[in-house]
């Protein structure tokens, strides 16, 4: 399928630390968050940095070329700062796109992020399943040769959703947008035939299970919103099980923005809840 997006499933563990693992979680703006959480429920000890390229997004307004050229190089300036011994690309568009350069560049693993096509196919009974990704991802190569993958007998349709990851952030940042604007975003996932119904949707962007709470309370009908998170830390505690993490004090958790905008307070709260209660912005500023 082109990208290998889980960081060379064939790797062996990294070896042995001695000390606390630092993992670097990346993300055009907040959407990675949801994969910090699963990272910390999994890993709870390891050391974690928080870092959101917030003064580029939406990537997917970005070139494909531009997107990568501007990974790379503030990947080369968060590595150089955070010393980190594995990064997590928690954004299924920089994944998809930016992942051969990074590893081309860089020493480290990478773990990537992957629309969650596989355990959705297997979690539905209908033979109905959407996977609801961003336009860029939903025209990826990657994403449409996940589900020729996958899919087998099982009818899947790809919906890209416009606006859904502009209306995470605004959740968090204390503005939530109205139910009505939010319901049609969604209402194409929603697909009735020959009296089935799409029972399973895939969620192909890291934005999107935050919203997931009220995405159920606007469905026509009850479904499983499928998130990749668990896979993505299951991936990276596989690669550090060679690495013991006792329990004992937590590590630093650190929220880091690449924009100078001041976090408004629904967000600082947002971020406290997680444990990022350091937030530092204007970090490796390129524009």
């Amino acid at each position: 399928m082109g990208v290998d997006l889980f960081a060379g499933l064939t790797n062996a563990a990294l070896p042995p630390l001695d000390r606390t693992p630092r993992i670097l979680v990346f993300d055009s703006g907040l959407g990675g968050l949801t994969v910090l959480a699963e990272l910390v429920t999994t890993l709870p000890y390891a050391a974690y940095v928080y870092a959101a390229d917030d003064a580029a997004f939406p990537y997917g307004a970005l070139t494909p070329e531009r997107l990568v050229t501007r990974v790379v190089t503030v990947m080369e300036q968060l590595i150089a700062r955070e010393a980190p011994d594995l990064v997590v690309i928690a954004c299924n568009t920089a994944s998809t796109l930016a992942l051969p350069a990074l590893r081309a560049r860089f020493a480290l693993p990478f773990v990537g992020t992957v629309p969650a096509v596989k355990p959705a196919v297997a979690a539905t009974r209908s033979g109905l399943v959407t996977v609801l990704a961003t336009p860029g991802a939903a025209r990826s190569e990657h994403t449409h040769a996940m589900i020729d993958a996958f899919a087998g007998s099982v009818k899947v349709t790809l919906v890209g959703a416009p606006n859904l990851a502009a209306f995470a952030e605004a959740e968090l940042r204390g503005a939530p947008i109205d139910d009505a604007a939010l319901a049609a975003e969604i209402a194409p996932c929603f697909v009735e035939e020959d009296g089935r119904r799409t029972d399973a949707v895939a969620l192909a962007c890291t934005h999107f299970p935050l919203l997931t709470r009220r995405f159920r309370g606007l469905s026509p009908w009850e479904v499983a919103w499928i998130d990749p998170a668990p896979a993505v830390a299951r991936r990276v505690a596989a690669l550090l099980s060679a690495s013991p993490m006792p329990a004992g004090p937590l590590a630093e958790r650190r929220a880091l923005f690449t924009s100078n905008r001041t976090a408004p307070s629904p967000l600082v709260c947002a971020l406290a809840a997680r444990g990022l209660t350091a937030i530092e912005a204007g970090v490796s500023p390129l524009d």
